[in-house]
């Protein structure tokens, strides 16, 4: 059986140190090569599998043998170099977000859609296995009846030149960790979920947000409080209050596939502890871009998917009061 030959748009570190070892593990991808504007960056990709080295991201979209593209550009690029690759009949594997414009994300979406090309948004958390267990927690009413979701991401501030503190790349916490919290509570609150109060906070001097909140609830008036920020102390923490107890975890978002998370479990004065086994959510994600490829259904889903998390992320964005 042929493999689909993978490009990869920017030699990035998340390209290299977490995406290169997991599209190794997977039988049907095969490494084609990458896309710099820096030799310097590229040669690391090329002594590690071999491939091309592009001179420009459009010769990598030219090239027939690349059958789909990987995008770990800064968020701003997401747009125009996606676009180009569906337009070049390329499926899509986009790091988060998708766009940083609604109508953008719309419009690829469409384009996708037009051409039956895979898009895929890479929040690669979904697809560990805590997620599923946690799922079937909730659904087993171990907790009882839930009364909140509680759900925190952020991180210490980074250097100066980090992309994120850059508004022309697409930066600000929204864009970056906001993301995970807000996809996370879209998923246990369902298809019906909608923002009713956000915040941002845009320090002096800066023109992105380091850090904010969003509340969403779904149709049962279920509350999910989304918390985030670049300029905090580090949490990447899950807690679901139930009217019997509680649930948490702490590496909801982060787990590297040499880790088992702990999922833990309070009533009254019991606690119990689920070892989770290690995964590899990066290949998991790959594993469904495969997926969506194959099969319409599952493509379909994917974009709808998208769509979700870009309605939101809009929403957040239009409402949210500067703090």
């Amino acid at each position: 059986m042929k493999k689909i030959k993978l490009g990869i748009i920017g030699a990035s570190e998340i390209a290299y140190r977490r995406f290169l070892p997991a599209l190794l593990k997977h039988e049907n991808f095969e490494y084609g090569g990458v896309a710099s504007r820096s030799h310097e960056k590229a040669k690391p990709f090329q002594e590690f599998l071999g491939g091309e080295i592009y001179q420009s991201y459009d010769a990598l979209l030219d090239d027939p043998i690349i059958d789909v593209v990987y995008i770990p550009l800064p968020p701003a690029l997401h747009y125009e170099w996606a676009k180009k690759a569906l337009q070049k009949g390329k499926h899509v594997l986009l790091e988060k977000p998708s766009t940083t414009k609604l109508s953008d994300t719309v419009e690829l979406i469409n384009l996708a859609k037009s051409k039956n090309l895979a898009l895929h948004e890479n929040y690669m958390f979904v697809f560990h296995k805590q997620i599923k267990i946690i799922l079937e927690l909730i659904q087993q009413g171990v907790i009882g009846e839930i009364r909140e979701y509680r759900i925190d991401f952020g991180f210490p501030k980074r250097p100066e030149t980090d992309f994120r503190y850059n508004k022309e790349l697409g930066g600000g916490a929204l864009f970056d960790c906001g993301g995970y919290p807000i996809k996370l509570a879209s998923m246990l609150l369902g298809n019906t979920t909608k923002l009713t109060y956000s915040t941002l906070k845009y320090p002096q001097g800066y023109d992105v947000d380091f850090y904010g909140t969003a509340i969403l609830e779904n149709d049962s008036k279920l509350i999910a409080k989304a918390s985030f920020g670049m300029d905090n102390a580090y949490k990447c923490d899950l807690e679901i209050w139930g009217s019997l107890g509680t649930i948490k975890t702490d590496r909801i978002f982060t787990a590297p596939d040499n880790f088992s998370p702990t999922i833990v479990i309070k009533k009254g004065n019991e606690e119990e502890k689920i070892f989770v086994e290690c995964d590899d959510q990066f290949y998991n994600s790959i594993d469904y871009f495969y997926n969506c490829i194959k099969d319409t259904n599952i493509q379909q889903q994917s974009l709808k998917n998208i769509q979700q998390q870009s309605e939101l992320i809009q929403q957040v964005l239009t409402n949210a009061i500067n703090i």
